[in-house]
């Protein structure tokens, strides 16, 4: 995720990602590429100890502001659910949607870890794509599109995953409950849109310094067609936004928004793990800015009631990120299309 690779502060951030869904041809592409000499930040970073250790004094240092910033909403929070706690209990009944909720998430984020990702993309979907191109669909054009299709599939994954699953079932479930309350609402939004603001305010900075790294357009975009074409660019940053949007849904909407009235603030931080943990096969400080990033986003979306402010932060970053890659190595689009 890209919010959580520049709050990690490092050039590497994304390669996991990249190693796990890019085509084989553009990987080995990426590994012709001359490397330069590694920085002073990355030869600290090569000592192991070192390297493990950093999370600790950066979290220690970010936690006082975060708990400045939020603490108003956290305790909030606490006071809704501590009023449902005594409703429930004067009433005789159990809260079974913490279980509920907890439950879902652990099966949908273990059934996208084994067949949302390239794996079943190689052995399923792509050859199905590659005889159907050959049978007459020519329209497809596989062979150019190969790497974008992997990447389509999966948004798509995501999309069932986090939204066309969880929410569906959680009606079903518990028909009283408005699904405009999960982050939905955009009354919160705009009335806290200077909040967006200052969360660039402090993100812009920071991953413009990262961007003159010289690994950084190494790594970005994922797409690595994205050069080729302003079809191929803009086809990969919509399926980017997809994927943003249904992962905020899923995570700061659903997650955050099903265990609220029951765990009070404890719902982010409950959140923030799967969502740490979705970063596992990253770079390890990006993993560890994932937490940062959870709990930022997951108390912003609680703060404001909506998802939009987080998602609007996401796809900010990530469109800047990708054009200045692009830009600092002159590889930005020259035609529409990439045929010809």
């Amino acid at each position: 995720m890209n919010l959580a690779a520049f709050t990690s502060g490092l050039s590497s951030a994304g390669l996991g990602f990249w190693d796990a869904f890019a085509s084989a041809p553009a990987r080995a592409a990426l590994n012709r590429m001359p490397h330069a000499a590694p920085s002073t930040l990355e030869t600290l970073l090569s000592h192991m100890a070192f390297k493990a250790l950093l999370p600790l004094p950066v979290i220690a240092a970010i936690a006082p502001v975060i708990y400045w910033f939020f603490r108003d909403t956290w305790k909030a929070l606490d006071k809704e659910a501590a009023s449902a706690r005594i409703e429930l209990s004067d009433n005789g009944k159990f809260d079974t949607r913490p279980v509920v909720c907890l439950v879902i998430t652990a099966l949908v984020l273990t059934t996208q870890e084994y067949y949302g990702g390239r794996y079943l993309f190689d052995e399923l979907i792509g050859p199905a794509l590659q005889d159907a191109d050959r049978g007459g669909m020519k329209f497809l054009h596989y062979e150019r599109f190969e790497e974008l299709y992997g990447y389509a599939w999966w948004v798509l994954a995501r999309v069932i995953g986090y939204v066309l699953i969880p929410f569906p079932l959680w009606k079903l479930l518990y028909p009283k409950d408005s699904l405009l309350d999960m982050g939905l609402r955009l009354r919160g939004f705009l009335s806290h849109i200077w909040i967006y603001g200052l969360c660039l305010g402090v993100v812009v900075p920071a991953m413009l310094l990262v961007s003159t790294q010289p690994d950084f357009g190494t790594y970005y975009p994922f797409y690595k067609q994205s050069s080729r074409s302003w079809f191929d660019f803009l086809s990969w940053e919509a399926m980017y936004y997809v994927q943003f949007f249904a992962l905020e849904l899923f995570f700061r909407g659903f997650i955050v928004g099903t265990l609220r009235k029951s765990l009070g603030s404890i719902a982010i931080f409950v959140m923030a793990v799967p969502y740490c943990m979705i970063h596992y096969g990253k770079p390890y400080l990006e993993a560890n800015g994932a937490i940062i990033a959870g709990v930022v986003l997951g108390s912003l979306a609680a703060k404001t009631r909506s998802i939009y402010a987080g998602f609007m932060v996401h796809v900010t970053v990530a469109a800047l990120m990708d054009i200045l890659s692009l830009w600092h190595r002159h590889a930005l689009p020259t035609q529409i299309w990439p045929f010809g």
